[in-house]
């Protein structure tokens, strides 16, 4: 089983940035996407990291300015979220999926387990 623990959400004013965190079992060959969900929304994928080698895919919408990456040493996924918009006003999720082999694309089903979800809101 793996374990997921999300931190780094808060308040932040357009135009700025925040830093995400998901913090997960040590586990070769797994994936971990974020996912978001706003209020009256459906769930949708942000972007995901194959472990293993660093593969990495994101949405149109966030392409550009967030920026996944994995420090493998903490077994730790990061999603640096930059120009942050009001749209971007979430319950940011992370989630898991293990085995899993090659590269992954930021809408697949990485949902093997879940985070508790962070909030991000993105207000003046």
């Amino acid at each position: 089983q793996v374990q997921l623990v999300e931190s780094g959400g808060g308040l932040v004013q357009p135009g700025g940035s925040l830093r995400l965190s998901c913090a997960f079992s040590s586990l070769d060959y797994v994936a971990i996407g974020w996912f978001r969900e706003a209020p009256g929304q459906e769930r949708e994928g942000v972007s995901c990291i194959s472990v293993s080698d660093g593969n990495a895919d994101y949405a149109d919408s966030v392409k550009g300015r967030f920026t996944i990456s994995s420090d493998n040493a903490k077994n730790t996924v990061y999603l640096q979220m930059n120009s942050l918009k009001p749209e971007d006003t979430a319950v940011y999720y992370c989630a898991a999926a293990y085995p899993w082999y090659g590269a992954c694309t930021y809408s697949a089903n990485i949902n093997d387990y879940w985070g508790q979800g962070t909030q991000v809101t993105v207000s003046s």
